[in-house]
């Protein structure tokens, strides 16, 4: 199946899309057959923060045109923080649009983890993924969601993260785990694969882009139906 991709929000966590769909197609001795087009990390931002759902889903909207026009038979959005207008962008879209979201749920099930931390954008950490876990309970670091979610928009638009960062989010995720309870940390902001890969934090991390990848390869490989 021919995968569509709406990157550029932001472009780090775009090459690690391509990279890993690229790997996982690689493993299982298939081609690749994938297109990008690229969005605006700032306009993701300034209508992720004003709650503007609507406006959002029509910039995402003729972006899937276009990758439907290239031969996509499916899109996905390459940002967690861009899920907050999926059922708007749903709505509009031109070809079945594949939750980053959705998939979560059924996958913390599958690995026994009844509470999850969440580090991410202010928006994921404050509805808890957007309210669509019903299996699992997630928790966050309620009094640094602010610092947090800052903290995370300024390494997607950077496309890089400094020491400092690093540690923040490192410790973050061992206050959610030692704090509040949580089985695991769930990296549930794109690009926050900047500041933990490569790093043993000493508690169990939960990668939500890999989790997307994984189902976006299946359909890529025709293990999986739409």
């Amino acid at each position: 199946m021919h995968i569509g991709l709406i990157g550029g929000i932001g472009v780090a966590a775009t090459i690690a899309y391509y990279q890993k769909l690229a790997s996982a197609m690689a493993k299982r001795g298939k081609p690749l057959d994938l297109t990008i087009v690229q969005a605006e990390t700032s306009t993701l931002i300034a209508n992720n923060t004003n709650d503007r759902r609507e406006e959002q889903a029509r910039v995402f909207a003729p972006l899937i045109d276009r990758l439907k026009a290239a031969g996509a038979e499916c899109a996905a959005i390459t940002s967690l923080g861009g899920h907050f207008c999926f059922a708007e962008t749903q709505a509009l879209s031109s070809l079945p649009l594949i939750s980053a979201v959705e998939p979560l749920d059924e996958y913390f099930v599958s690995q026994g983890l009844s509470k999850v931390g969440l580090l991410g954008t202010r928006v994921v950490m404050r509805t808890k993924l957007y309210g669509q876990l019903a299996r699992t309970h997630a928790v966050a670091l309620e009094d640094e969601i602010d610092q947090l979610g800052q903290s995370y928009l300024d390494i997607a638009v950077a496309g890089t993260c400094s020491e400092a960062q690093r540690v923040l989010f490192l410790e973050a995720g061992q206050r959610l785990v030692e704090e509040q309870g949580a089985d695991a940390v769930v990296l549930a902001g794109t690009d926050l694969n900047l500041a933990f890969d490569g790093r043993d934090p000493g508690y169990k991390v939960v990668d939500a882009l890999d989790v997307h990848v994984d189902v976006l390869a299946g359909l890529a490989a025709g293990e999986r139906a739409l």
